[in-house]
């Protein structure tokens, strides 16, 4: 089965989530929005009057007939259709609730950015934008950041992987993370990181693996840019 992917076609953002773990599985799948004709086709999709379960709003995967939507949604579904999580249901249900507290970071990692309004350019809300990120990088990022270097540590199974002895969807996320927030604040994040030893570890071990190390080096992997959930802005760095 080729699956297809819905997302906005110039940005990593939470699409990138769903994208590294299909890019892990092998699995064959268009990023429709990338073709010509497709972002009209994902709008249409949205906006589809007679659907049974239409997505609020992309990433959502197109498998048969079947539409899911949110990111830990579909992590959740291909989980389990691609050995990217436990097998056990307490294993499964830990697996989600991992996922759904990085969907909660990546909301405020955005609004490091967007702190008032996505209605609103960032230009519109730099001041709040410069109060809300220094926030984040003091309270909120040393918070999540440190109960996943915890769970890593807690995990009976050993510390290479944050559910079980095998990697799992959670892990793969645990690399975007970084990835991002080295993007993002990557002054910042090299203090945090000295304090992460073992997430650090997960991530260089995510990005040696063959099919995401292929996928990081090919052209459908889009670079991180000023329009994604994470963002490079000179005036959000703290100061020395």
């Amino acid at each position: 089965m080729r699956y297809e992917l819905f997302y906005w076609p110039t940005i990593q953002g939470r699409g990138e989530f769903v994208r590294l773990a299909l890019e892990e599985a092998g699995a064959a799948y268009v990023d429709v929005a990338r073709r010509a004709g497709g972002e009209a086709r994902m709008f249409r999709m949205i906006a589809d009057k007679k659907a049974a379960n239409p997505p609020f709003a992309p990433p959502f995967l197109k498998s048969g007939r079947m539409v899911i939507a949110q990111v830990a949604n579909i992590l959740l579904y291909l989980g389990d259709r691609h050995g990217l999580a436990p097998r056990d249901a307490a294993g499964r249900f830990w697996a989600h609730q991992l996922q759904l507290t990085v969907t909660d970071f990546v909301l405020e990692a955005h609004n490091t950015h967007h702190p008032i309004s996505n209605a609103l350019w960032y230009r519109d809300q730099k001041p709040e934008a410069k109060k809300y990120a220094a926030s984040f990088l003091k309270y909120r990022a040393p918070k999540y950041l440190g109960y996943f270097e915890r769970v890593l540590a807690q995990n009976p199974a050993g510390d290479r992987c944050m559910v079980g002895r095998r990697l799992t969807y959670p892990d793969l996320s645990m690399f975007q993370i970084v990835e991002g927030m080295r993007y993002a604040f990557p002054g910042p994040m090299a203090q945090l990181e000295k304090k992460l030893p073992r997430l650090v570890a997960l991530h260089d071990r995510v990005r040696e693996r063959p099919r995401i190390a292929a996928y990081l080096a090919s052209k459908r992997r889009i670079p991180f840019n000023e329009d994604g959930i994470f963002r490079h802005y000179k005036e959000l760095q703290p100061k020395r």
